[in-house]
């Protein structure tokens, strides 16, 4: 048994009973985000034509501001291991969890989660 593993099961958190309630290895919560959050080379396209249009007020620099890039950011093991305590979490990081477990619900044929319905 994973070191999560053990964790899912003494926690009283939110996140560790949906979890647990819902059968998803909290592992496969840590794949799932680094999935989702890796940059890809349109993400990078985005961050350049947001850095070339910096000071500029056409049309081209608000299309460019409009776009919304990846964080790069994936779920790690000691944030992960915090949400499953209920210890306090930004509210970014929130949103990469619910993101990850939302699509590992959506493989699974379940509904989506809510932010409040985990944290």
């Amino acid at each position: 048994m994973s070191k999560l593993a053990t964790l899912l099961t003494g926690s009283q958190s939110k996140l560790a009973g949906y979890l647990t309630e819902n059968k998803i290895d909290p592992a496969r919560v840590l794949v799932a985000s680094a999935q989702i959050e890796t940059l890809q080379p349109e993400d990078r396209a985005i961050r350049l034509a947001k850095r070339q249009t910096r000071g500029k007020d056409d049309d081209a620099a608000k299309a460019a501001k409009a776009k919304r890039a990846r964080t790069g950011r994936p779920v790690t093991l000691p944030g992960l291991t915090k949400a499953l305590k209920g210890e306090a979490l930004s509210g970014p990081y929130k949103l990469r969890v619910l993101r990850a477990v939302a699509r590992i619900a959506e493989q699974k044929k379940l509904a989506a989660p809510e932010l409040s319905n985990l944290f």
